[in-house]
């Protein structure tokens, strides 16, 4: 693993401290501001990103950056802008805008552009719903639960990265995203999952006969509308194909005084009031 800058993701911003997943094969970290990626240069899409929020000491920055590529790195292992010109993509940005902003007015300042750099974004579709909605609502959501005790949480975000991803102008465009947040609480390790899933809910004709339509008029593959999960964490170790023993054992989707909950599948997500924490 190629290690790039200083700083970033910073495993002890918790009262329990909470390692960088690492997936198998080969990744370039690059270390932002308060943000840490690990970059898939085959994919040319990060396979996680990772952040410390301090809800405390959060700046409201208007939404003004800059999207450029990190110079670290070559050009042609990130997914630029002709990934995103001329069509209905949109560059999803890893860690939210928001999240990273906080300190002084300088540090979140250098952390809100830094949200801008190409190796935080994925393609995603650009239809707004409530899915979408949901999925960027959810680390205010965890942080509101958190605040009555220590108003950090630490969040992990990344593209499911398919072999069967669909190729598009030399990118494989993901239909998955997950998301883990962490936070303590009286000194206890807690963790959520979540999955936004935007495979196109179509059968199997009409999905080939989509494809190829698109692809002949060089436009992205289909993608369905956004539908936010709750997951176990398990869920997206298998699915990243990283370990995470650590967050599985913090997972509150399924836990219980009792054990393990019996329904501890995934949980389509219409409001937030339906998240366990």
């Amino acid at each position: 693993m190629l290690s790039t800058g200083g700083g970033g993701y910073v495993p002890d911003f918790l009262r329990v401290s909470v390692e960088l997943p690492a997936p198998a094969g080969s990744t370039i970290l690059l270390d932002y501001t308060h943000i840490s990626i690990r970059l898939r240069a085959a994919r040319r899409l990060a396979v996680v990103a990772a952040v410390n929020i301090n809800g405390s000491e959060l700046v409201p920055l208007a939404r003004e950056g800059i999207w450029h590529f990190d110079t670290r790195v070559p050009r042609n292992v990130q997914a630029g802008p002709e990934v995103y010109q001329n069509n209905d993509l949109d560059r999803g940005h890893l860690v939210r805008r928001l999240d990273p902003v906080w300190g002084d007015e300088t540090t979140a300042r250098t952390a809100n552009q830094d949200t801008f750099t190409y190796s935080n974004a994925a393609p995603q579709a650009s239809d707004f719903n409530q899915g979408v909605e949901l999925w960027r609502g959810l680390e205010d959501h965890v942080l509101n639960h958190a605040e009555q005790y220590d108003a950090r949480i630490s969040v992990f975000t990344g593209p499911v990265l398919a072999d069967d991803d669909l190729p598009y102008r030399g990118v494989q465009i993901p239909r998955k995203f997950w998301k883990i947040a962490v936070w303590t609480t009286e000194g206890q390790l807690a963790a959520a999952g979540f999955l936004l899933d935007q495979s196109p809910l179509l059968g199997k004709e009409e999905l080939a006969r989509a494809i190829t339509e698109r692809l002949l008029a060089d436009e992205p593959p289909p993608l369905g509308p956004f539908r936010t999960f709750q997951v176990p964490v398990r869920q997206i170790s298998a699915l990243s194909g990283m370990p995470l023993t650590q967050l599985e054992d913090a997972d509150r989707f399924i836990a219980s005084p009792n054990g393990p909950r019996p329904d501890s599948n995934a949980m389509l997500l219409t409001d937030t009031a339906q998240i366990r924490l």
